[in-house]
């Protein structure tokens, strides 16, 4: 009896590990799907609002997270599905400490944006997305400190080639300042991105450490439930200087005055929200499902990309040192992928011969 019983609990333990498993790979490739298309389609999106007489850099900060209200539909449904079923590991989950928690990395993140939107007013795509690479080395010295984050030679391997990669981009500066700029503007500027980069880079490991704090499983109501509070306090946050600058006002004469009319000025604006929230929802979503190390090799890597798409979309010049960049990021990218293959083969072979120990028990 006491074997048949051991047998069927772990049965059971297999079929809720295959799921929690099947819905953390579910969720993690949704995420990075966001993380892709808003990482190449918002920062072009707003250079061009720049480019052409935007100049209200709250709003576009603003915009990152004001769509915090359209995840209160898949959590309501997630949670009535839920409370169907009888379910108690995927119910609302809010405590002091996460309040708490969401509220700091909300206010964080509201800085950051900001920056950010300094950042690419001034400088050309190119030297703005390699900046932002830097967040990379930022959010493994921070993971290292706050989470305890390990790392295995594929996993350093693949910094160290995202560092090498920046660096040969970075070889290409000259000639690359914007009609209009002045050097302190452009210095500002690049100054700007990259304490924007550091403090971006900072929130990585602070929300994978929010998440092993919390003490809960990784699911899709707990994930959304924690983004929706995050871009909630970034949008307070952003909210408070738009009323004292009076930007809200000022959006329909800004509109007039756009260099490609109207029209284009709010379709600009409308798809340059959505897909820097799909970036940042993205962001959130890759963290809790991964690591905050996975998070930031999976920005960077984009950024060679982010180039590819400024020549084809902005003119923007695409030299050899690009093309070798994108080739080391790939290289980086397969060699972390590589890793975590090794590591959770390992884990996996590991937790099979647990469980037939404690059935042979």
């Amino acid at each position: 009896m006491e074997t048949i019983q051991g047998n069927k609990n772990t049965e059971q333990n297999n079929e809720q590990h295959n799921f929690s498993k099947a819905t953390k790979s579910f969720l993690l490739s949704l995420n990075c799907i966001l993380v892709a298309v808003g990482s190449l389609a918002g920062p072009l999106l707003m250079r061009l609002y720049y480019l052409h007489g935007g100049k209200k850099r709250w709003l576009s900060s603003w915009l990152l997270t004001a769509g915090f209200p359209l995840l209160l539909f898949p959590i309501s449904v997630s949670f009535f599905r839920n409370r169907k079923n009888n379910s108690r590991t995927t119910m609302i989950f809010v405590t002091p400490w996460l309040v708490m928690a969401s509220a700091f990395l909300g206010f964080m993140l509201g800085i950051s944006v900001y920056l950010y939107s300094i950042g690419i007013s001034y400088l050309p795509i190119s030297t703005y997305s390699l900046l932002c690479t830097t967040q990379l080395a930022f959010t493994a010295i921070f993971a290292f400190l706050v989470v305890k984050h390990k790392f295995t030679h594929y996993s350093i391997n693949a910094v160290v080639l995202m560092i090498l990669g920046s660096a040969i981009l970075g070889l290409h500066l000259d000639g690359d300042r914007p009609n209009g700029v002045s050097d302190d503007k452009y210095m500002f500027g690049f100054f700007m991105t990259i304490v924007g980069s550091a403090i971006h880079g900072f929130m990585f490991p602070a929300v994978e450490y929010t998440h092993m704090k919390a003490g809960v499983p990784v699911t899709t109501n707990i994930v959304m439930q924690i983004q929706f509070l995050i871009m909630m306090f970034a949008t307070l946050f952003c909210t408070v200087p738009m009323i004292i600058n009076k930007d809200f006002q000022g959006i329909a004469q800004e509109s007039k005055e756009f260099g490609l009319g109207a029209r284009n000025y709010f379709m600009i604006i409308l798809f340059g929200g959505l897909s820097l929230q799909m970036n940042v929802l993205g962001s959130l979503g890759v963290i809790f499902c991964s690591s905050s190390l996975f998070g930031g090799i999976l920005t960077a890597s984009l950024v060679p990309v982010q180039q590819i798409c400024a020549v084809i979309f902005i003119g923007e010049k695409f030299a050899a040192e690009n093309g070798i960049a994108l080739a080391m990021c790939l290289w980086a990218f397969i060699s972390y992928f590589y890793g975590q293959y090794k590591v959770n083969h390992k884990r996996k072979k590991a937790w099979i011969n647990h469980e037939e120990e404690q059935v042979a028990v």
